[in-house]
């Protein structure tokens, strides 16, 4: 998806930088923005603009899921692997899943920062939301998401599309995730 498919790009990023700018650290000395919401919603147009506007490393999700059916425990593990240590003022790394292989893959390094923009489905869901000073909900209608997932992952996407969506479902159900965002964005095309 393109910036300017995203609704108000320029002003979502403005809205988003004004919360990061009042408000303060909730993982140690850091200020974690999660950018969250479903599949196909724009999470990654708009964290990509957000790390570049404010010069902050992104640290996406989607690395992190251990296959298909790891979403909720994707939570745990960027918690555990990324938050925490960052919380505690040490160096933080994570494991990158091989989707291709479907396993384990090399650790990637967080570079220090004081700054994380945090992108990716449950992303601010709890406990990782409990380390967010910021959480950006992204959202646009299912017949749009799917689309922009298609064209994005291919075919090879769509079987597992479904089982995808009822996880998500699932778990922002269950943390209420959408109403604890500080902003909720909406890139459906007008």
């Amino acid at each position: 998806m393109d910036p300017e498919d995203v609704n108000g790009a320029a002003s979502s990023i403005a809205a988003i930088t004004a919360l990061v700018e009042s408000s303060s650290p909730a993982c140690g000395r850091v200020t974690v923005v999660a950018v969250d919401g479903p599949s196909g919603s724009g999470k990654s147009t708009i964290a990509a603009a957000l790390g570049a506007h404010l010069h902050a490393p992104v640290v996406h999700v989607d690395d992190i899921y251990p296959g298909w059916d790891g979403l909720a425990e994707a939570v745990f593990l960027v918690t555990s692997q990324v938050l925490e240590p960052l919380a505690r003022g040490e160096h933080a790394a994570y494991r990158r899943w091989d989707w291709m292989r479907t396993r384990w893959g090399a650790a990637v390094p967080v570079p220090p920062t004081d700054l994380l923009v945090l992108e990716g489905v449950g992303s601010s869901v709890r406990p990782a939301g409990d380390l967010a000073a910021v959480r950006v909900w992204v959202e646009a209608d299912r017949d749009i998401r799917f689309a922009r997932g298609m064209a994005r992952d291919g075919e090879t996407y769509r079987p597992h599309w479904e089982r995808w969506a009822r996880q998500e479902a699932d778990l922002f159900a269950a943390d209420g995730t959408r109403d604890r965002a500080h902003l909720v964005i909406d890139t459906t095309p007008a």
